[in-house]
């Protein structure tokens, strides 16, 4: 087969498994497994071996018209240069360790079935994304993956916050998609096609007639599908769906679909230097907001969300200076780790048996009852905290150098500005990413919460995952040096002023948040936890169900007593309980957009009533009750009708003379 026959295959395997799972769950549940695994597998074998004939080189060009639309061709083709097949690896990796891992997790759901469709659906969705050479194409998969959320975040729909969570991660990304498809429209109408290298000529020839208003609306979607501020707020409230879920959006799909987006046009936002400063600017707001947030969660997946949001935003700098190396490099690492992370965190709900035990404060004793779990989250952690030499330091760095070099005037890739705005935020960020890591390492498998009844070994389909997922957590940081050769060409190598300047923040952040531990920890001993009830049933996928039907903290923001062992609360002081909630942008946006558009709804709705019906009304009863009259006179008597015809005639037999007389 040809490279390209093998690239088609990488996202039509996925989907071919999504419709057989589909078709065959309940007809024939024995093959639900096989199909939702050996599709997903096979597609990484695929997209591995499209990756090493692509070997960094030149891109892989294929494409053929869709369909004739009169104007603006739409094709069906492929763009796979290296870093789109270094990324649909990267999907191939945590989607098949997803689907492997929840044949354990979700081992006795009634909706694994759907559930398993549904994630390889997602799967060939961003695979499309990925290789599509037509941003008509492209926006497809954009699409589909969008309705996947919805579907999987409410997979528990039975519970109203699944169901809400599901409605808000839809609603906000659908928000940023209107602008998103106007700005495609606009880059294709100045291109005169939908081809990417085509537009991307145009751009370089000065052919956009309005580059910083297209910039602008393509970043409105970006931010909505990549959790950017302002429209990052459905992120930790999609921790409502399945914990394997969490994993493939917050690794591989869905948040990391802008990112790319955005790296595969960057030539588009760079003919704008209005539009990199703004982006500049949301890379910032977003990391440092969610660094705080992450310190104030007490619920471990919220960490994990509002961490998956700041490292979205390191990427988003990354690209704000120009460097879409530094970015997809960043991505790749953190696709890693970050899976790592929430496999980890489900690994521990399904050994304590309650989702009430992922509140960290509740936690007790877990370092020697979930080992694989204790031991792959550290690893995980210090890449999340760029530490060295964990892959995490050397991406991040890659950032850092970048914004840097574009701050200090070596490189004119994007303004000043923004490399001073991503280089001080990121430094900031520094420090609290390694603050919340530290704080949730030590709550977690050092905390003094209550105990929790122990469920035996996990499924060696779940633990098998997360060592698979820890190598590249550890050792991926060290493929820097070819790297280079599969983007474009620029060196990857740590700076040695911010490598230094980082770490040193990151061990700052660390070492403080253990000494507030340790405070906190002697405050705590005078003020016992209660008891925290378990559920008897182990099944993690139940056992979520239940705890968002019980309105446990997990899942949302649920009012919870002060926790005088959380350092959170010393480090944060009286930002903390604005922290723990968003800074209220939720309250901001119902105060702003929700009433209002309910105020409207009502207005309308009383003017179709009040009005519009009043008037519709009026029209119809006229004739209502000339029928009515009528009706009435039809009696049925036969002399009647003779009186009624004598009258009549007498009637006319006195106007007729009348006239007569009168002329």
């Amino acid at each position: 087969m040809t490279t390209t026959t093998l690239a088609v295959l990488v996202p039509l395997l996925p989907f071919l498994g999504a419709v057989a799972g589909l078709l065959l769950g309940r007809t024939a549940p024995g093959l639900v497994r096989p199909l939702a695994v050996l599709p997903v597998l096979a597609s990484l074998a695929l997209a591995v071996t499209v990756a090493v004939d692509q070997g960094g080189g030149l891109a892989i060009n294929s494409h053929t018209e869709l369909t004739p639309t009169g104007s603006v061709p739409i094709e069906l083709g492929l763009h796979i240069d290296g870093f789109a097949a270094l990324v649909a690896v990267l999907v191939g990796v945590v989607a098949t360790c997803v689907q492997i891992y929840s044949t354990g997790y979700l081992h006795d759901d009634p909706r694994y079935p759907s559930y398993a469709a549904l994630v390889s659906l997602f799967t060939s969705a961003m695979l499309v994304v990925v290789y599509s050479s037509d941003l008509m194409v492209l926006l497809v998969g954009w699409e589909i993956m969008g309705i996947c959320s919805y579907f999987l975040v409410g997979h528990y729909w039975e519970t109203p916050e699944a169901r809400a969570a599901s409605l808000k991660a839809f609603l906000v990304t659908k928000l940023g998609d209107v602008p998103f498809l106007i700005g495609l429209f606009a880059l294709a109408t100045d291109a005169g096609s939908f081809r990417i290298t085509t537009v991307l000529g145009t751009v370089a020839s000065g052919g956009l007639h309005h580059p910083t208003l297209v910039a602008l609306l393509l970043l409105a979607g970006v931010a909505g599908k990549s959790a950017l501020f302002p429209l990052h707020t459905w992120l930790p409230d999609a921790m409502a769906g399945p914990t394997p879920v969490s994993a493939l959006i917050h690794a591989a799909t869905m948040v990391a679909a802008g990112i790319y987006f955005v790296a595969r046009l960057l030539p588009v936002f760079q003919a704008s230097a209005a539009a990199m400063v703004v982006l500049a600017v949301m890379a910032g707001v977003t990391m440092v907001g969610s660094g705080l947030a992450a310190l104030a969660q007490d619920d471990i997946k919220r960490v994990l969300a509002y961490s998956t949001i700041g490292q979205l935003g390191y990427m988003a700098g990354a690209l704000a200076v120009g460097d879409r190396g530094a970015a997809v490099f960043h991505l790749l690492a953190h696709g890693a780790f970050k899976a790592l992370l929430f496999l980890a965190a489900g690994v521990i709900i399904h050994a304590t048996g309650t989702n009430s035990l992922a509140a960290m404060s509740r936690m007790k004793d877990l370092r020697t009852r979930v080992p694989d779990a204790f031991w792959t989250m550290t690893v995980a952690l210090l890449a999340l905290a760029a530490i060295p030499p964990f892959s995490g330091f050397f991406s991040k760095e890659a950032v850092l150098g970048a914004a840097e070099h574009v701050a200090t005037g070596h490189t004119e890739q994007a303004p000043g500005a923004a490399g001073w705005i991503v280089l001080v935020t990121g430094l900031v960020t520094a420090v609290l990413t390694a603050a919340y890591a530290t704080r949730l390492w030590l709550l977690a498998f050092r905390g003094h919460g209550a105990e929790a009844p122990d469920h035996g070994r996990q499924p060696v389909t779940m633990t098998a995952v997360l060592w698979v997922l820890a190598v590249p957590s550890l050792a991926f940081g060290l493929a820097f040096g070819p790297l280079p050769d599969w983007f474009d060409g620029r060196d990857l190598t740590p700076v040695l002023t911010t490598s230094v300047l980082g770490t040193g923040l990151a061990l700052v952040g660390g070492i403080v948040t253990y000494g507030a531990w340790r405070h906190t920890t002697a405050l705590a001993a005078r003020v016992p936890l209660g008891a925290v009830a378990a559920h008897p049933d182990a099944d993690a996928g139940h056992v979520e169900a239940e705890a968002v039907a019980a309105h446990e903290p997990v899942f949302g923001n649920v009012a919870q007593a002060p926790d005088p062992a959380d350092p959170g609360r010393l480090l944060l002081g009286p930002l903390h309980r604005h922290a723990a909630v968003g800074f209220h942008l939720d309250a901001v946006y119902s105060v702003l957009f929700v009433r209002p558009v309910q105020a409207g709804a009502s207005l309308v709705r009383f003017l179709d009533r009040e009005v519009v019906d009043t008037y519709v009304r009026g029209a119809g009863a006229l004739p209502r009750w000339l029928g009515t009259a009528v009706r009435r006179a039809q009696t049925g008597n036969v002399q009647t009708y003779v009186s009624a015809l004598l009258a009549g005639t007498v009637v006319l037999v006195v106007a007729v003379l009348l006239v007569a007389t009168g002329a």
